[in-house]
């Protein structure tokens, strides 16, 4: 494995990308490839794929065995569960997160892409976009993953033809733009034979431009959250009430986005109390400027009523609170989500009751048609829901703030993760849909 120092990674980027892409598309491979390419990879943990592989009467190592770890996965040669895989090199730090293709665990792409910055979606050259490609498309799109790599691969097994990889490059594009995917890059590739993927390959000299990892050193990643809205969950309140700290009232939390200060003026969310910022501890050392991703304790002015799952605001950028909730979801439980359907909804830190009001519509992937009012979403569907909250809740929108304008809903029976939510527009507009009577709410 290459040897990078700590002055040369504290002076790189860092790039969160996810990989999707269909069952045999070669996903493991390419993910392995670039690993096994760019000397990522442990001489231990080669030595024990090119063992693994030689027990299955493979000549060559199987690459994609250095992401596939769960029994079953090689058993059956799929990917079910992310993984997640860390490597750099010179120009750049990565966090890779490897998702299933296969559409059952369509939710496991969902959370693998939920934090991503880009997406590598993978596409068979013989068989071309495919459904569960405009799927994984729909949720890169949705989940406003700001970039979109088309990897084409196995082209060695169409003789490297342009023309081929010219047409599906073509129409996934095309798709992706009317989803508002505002970038796409493709890249013909063979993962097995290693072309383009870290190295130029001579066997498609028509093809000039950058190999999949100069991609990814190269592409741009602006994910400076610290001058987005302030937003501070909390998750823990401290009082110690020891001989030291008597009159001690501390509220711990992982500043999701923005930054705060000491002296500026905050409002507690969903009460609306209002206060000033005394003090912040940052790893048990008083700090006068604190910012996203950052774990502190922030200490009020006056003794409000603050408990976990309420939001820590800046007073002159609060978001509004409300009960109703409209997003566009991806449904990833087995069980169906109804109108009427009681729920947990999550947001933050904070948990509420809530029922589903209406499902204006549900989108069809093959041609981004909404189907009105279908009063139901299955695995794996996206659609657009409207909530009943039983307490108020400040959101945003989750085209401002991809941590605050996100929630899931879970099945208060069993807990189970139902639904993953993005609230406000997403990229096809809702049909309008006429507001049903209320009655027989009990919130």
């Amino acid at each position: 494995m290459s040897t990078i120092t700590t002055e040369a990674l504290s002076a790189t980027t860092l790039l969160r990308f996810a990989t999707a892409g269909s069952v045999d598309d070669g996903k493991s491979t390419l993910v392995g490839r670039l690993l096994h390419d760019s000397k990522s990879v442990l001489v231990d943990q080669l030595e024990a794929v090119e063992r693994a592989s030689a027990s299955r009467g493979q000549e060559a190592p199987d690459l994609a065995l250095l992401t596939d770890g769960l029994r079953a996965e090689r058993e059956q040669g799929i990917t079910i569960d992310v993984a997640y895989r860390y490597f750099a090199t010179p120009r750049r730090r990565f966090i890779l997160a490897d998702t299933p293709g296969h559409v059952q665990y369509t939710r496991n792409m969902v959370t693998g892409a939920s934090t991503a910055e880009l997406t590598v979606v993978l596409v068979d050259a013989r068989n071309g976009v495919v459904e569960q490609t405009r799927r994984h498309a729909a949720i890169a799109a949705l989940l406003r993953v700001p970039h979109v790599v088309l990897a084409v691969n196995k082209m060695d097994l169409v003789g490297y033809e342009e023309s081929v990889f010219a047409a599906i490059a073509e129409e996934f594009t095309a798709y992706a733009t009317e989803l508002g995917v505002p970038e796409v890059t493709a890249i013909p590739i063979s993962a097995l034979a290693g072309d383009n993927v870290v190295d130029a390959s001579a066997r498609m000299d028509w093809y000039g431009g950058p190999t999949v990892l100069e991609h990814l050193e190269t592409v741009p990643v602006s994910h400076d959250l610290a001058h987005c809205h302030a937003r501070l969950p909390v998750q823990y309140v401290i009082r110690p009430q020891t001989a030291d700290l008597p009159d001690y009232r501390g509220y711990a939390g992982q500043i999701a986005s923005g930054t705060f200060r000491v002296g500026e003026e905050v409002t507690v969310l969903p009460s609306g109390r209002t206060s000033t910022i005394a003090g912040i501890d940052l790893l048990g050392e008083p700090v006068d400027v604190a910012w996203t991703t950052q774990s502190v304790t922030v200490l009020l002015t006056d003794d409000v009523d603050v408990s976990r799952g309420d939001l820590i605001v800046p007073t002159k950028d609060a978001p509004a609170t409300t009960q109703d909730v409209e997003a566009t979801v991806c449904h990833v439980a087995d069980q169906p989500l109804t109108v009427g359907h009681r729920v947990l909804l999550k947001h933050g830190t904070r948990t509420v009751k809530a029922i589903v009001k209406d499902i204006p519509s549900r989108l069809t992937l093959a041609d981004l048609s909404l189907h009105p009012h279908p009063g139901t979403l299955a695995a794996n569907d996206i659609g657009r829901v409207k909530i009943r909250t039983a307490e108020p809740l400040p959101v945003d929108s989750y085209a401002d703030s991809r941590r605050t304008g996100s929630f899931i809903l879970i099945d208060p029976g069993d807990g189970t993760t139902l639904t993953a939510g993005m609230v406000g527009e997403s990229f096809a507009a809702p049909e309008p849909v006429t507001e049903g009577d209320d009655d027989g709410w009990d919130f």
